[in-house]
């Protein structure tokens, strides 16, 4: 199966041509939410590279009540960004269920697969690991493309909780700073000072959404030499970035 058989019209416009992008998180339901069911998510997906963010497409989570209310953070759903012109599909993501995103488990790792014309580009998978977060995303043969993870320290084996953003805010999680995800090439080196060929970096919310929501935003930098369906994968991991570690509270405000 060919890739270009693949992307879609939408996909190529929107990527093909794309160093960075930036995705932010909306809430639908702030009242559902305070009664403690998780609301669907819509994120609003921006160009960037131009340096002034240009809206051009929306994705909305489809996924059942019961399962946002008792299984908060882990639940199953799809979700299809369209252009918000044409309304074209671009992206489709599907998150199967899978147990809560956590260190030394030995399966069911947390995963979301990418579609665009009903056939596969591939997925974001969670790992086995001990201390550092680690995702990789793989094509739709099967083959790892991509290895994602926090800053890490200790030669690779933990998380770097102290590493300078290139904004030179620490990325605690504690103190509401920027949290930025590393994208490694596979076979490239990942240690603390290697330079990571892209990023997913999680923005400081305003005090406002820090408050009442759980709103987040991410700027993406894509690898210089990613395709189109590479670039759309990157910037979907978010997503599934999103689910696992800022809505969960497995990285507590």
């Amino acid at each position: 199966m060919s890739m270009k058989n693949v992307q879609s019209q939408a996909m190529n416009r929107h990527f093909y041509d794309a160093n960075s992008m930036t995705i932010r998180q909306t809430r639908k339901g702030w009242f559902q939410e305070w009664l403690g069911c998780e609301a669907k998510t819509e994120f609003k997906w921006f160009h960037t590279s131009d340096g002034t963010p240009k809206h051009f497409a929306t994705s909305l989570e489809d996924s059942p009540f019961c399962c946002r209310l008792w299984c908060k953070g882990c639940q199953k759903f799809d979700m299809v960004a369209r252009d918000i012109e044409t309304d074209e599909e671009i992206l489709t993501m599907n998150r199967p269920w899978k147990c809560p995103s956590g260190a030394c488990k030995c399966c069911c790792y947390q995963e979301l697969k990418f579609q665009a014309n009903g056939q596969e580009l591939g997925r974001l998978q969670e790992q086995c690991y001990c201390c550092l977060p680690q995702s990789i995303i793989q094509d739709a043969h099967g083959n790892d493309l991509y290895l994602i993870h926090p800053p890490s320290c200790c030669g690779g084996c933990c998380m770097d909780c102290c590493a300078k953003t290139e904004s030179g805010n620490c990325c605690m999680k504690c103190c509401g700073c920027t949290i930025p995800f590393h994208v490694f090439k596979i076979g490239k080196e990942h240690g603390k000072n290697a330079i990571p060929d892209g990023r997913i970096v999680k923005k400081i919310k305003s005090l406002t959404t820090e408050i009442f929501t759980d709103a987040n935003a991410f700027d993406i930098d894509f690898p210089q030499d990613s395709t189109t369906e590479e670039k759309a994968m990157i910037a979907g991991s978010s997503v599934l970035i999103n689910e696992m570690f800022f809505e969960s509270d497995n990285w507590s405000d």
